[in-house]
């Protein structure tokens, strides 16, 4: 199941999903998209490829024997792996992903699922690999412009010296903007990072958590230093972001 690995320069994908069906499509899809692959049924099986062949990105799904996605999920950012992971979740599971994001992943997309969207949000994430220092995909800590700062591990941030106090669910977004740091995201994709499908919430609590983290920063929305809004989409992080080990 797995690609010959030699001098190609190809990114490689890691899938691990114990449903046959899926890594059928999934994998030679991805290889038709321009990607090297590594297949794995269950989480430990996909724990043990990732050591052996350092993948670009992994694409995990949340339910897997041996060890389901998140798990693989802690086990990596317990070891200080920040390799980009994409969790493919079940829809209406917003738990599942809400707490996904906040252990460390990347991005998630439900299933069930269009390959093209899988192939564009891996191709968005190796773009946000791409940049100098480490990878804002990868980081354990985020720094951007103004004397901002967001440690990833210990789900703590600063304004320069000044520990910030934010609600978990405003971390979520402040890090889920600054890792997508210059792309604007829409507010129904914000409601599904924060709250998923089944919660009755509108876009005003979007925006009501985006107004939270202007509230901490001190920022004026109408002279925006990090999160700009955009008129009738979405929110846009403008400041230039950083990606470090968080190691001195």
């Amino acid at each position: 199941m797995q690609s010959p690995v030699g001098k190609d320069d190809r990114p490689l994908v890691l899938v691990a999903d114990d449903e046959p069906s899926v890594l059928a499509t999934v994998v030679p899809f991805l290889r038709r998209s321009g990607f090297r692959t590594i297949a794995a049924s269950d989480g430990l099986v996909a724990l043990a490829e990732i050591a052996r062949h350092q993948p670009a990105v992994c694409v995990l799904d949340v339910l897997m024997p041996g060890a389901d996605g998140r798990e693989v999920l802690r086990r990596l950012r317990h070891e200080q792996n920040w390799v980009p992971v994409l969790l493919l979740t079940q829809v209406g599971e917003s738990v599942e992903r809400a707490m996904a994001l906040e252990e460390g992943a990347d991005d998630y997309l439900n299933k069930p699922f269009d390959p093209h969207e899988l192939v564009a949000r891996i191709r968005a994430v190796l773009r946000r690999s791409g940049r100098d220092g480490v990878p804002l995909a990868n980081a354990a800590v985020l720094e951007a412009a103004h004397g901002l700062k967001v440690d990833r591990v210990g789900r703590r941030a600063w304004l320069g010296e000044h520990e910030l106090i934010i609600t978990p669910k405003g971390f979520t977004l402040l890090e889920y903007l600054m890792v997508h740091q210059d792309e604007l995201i829409e507010r129904s994709r914000l409601l599904e990072v924060l709250w998923g499908f089944e919660d009755a919430v509108g876009t005003r609590a979007v925006d009501s958590r985006v107004a939270e983290l202007r509230r901490v920063l001190g920022e004026d929305p109408t002279a925006p230093l990090w999160i700009e809004t955009v008129q009738g989409k979405g929110y846009r992080f403008i400041a230039e972001v950083r990606g470090t080990s968080g190691q001195t």
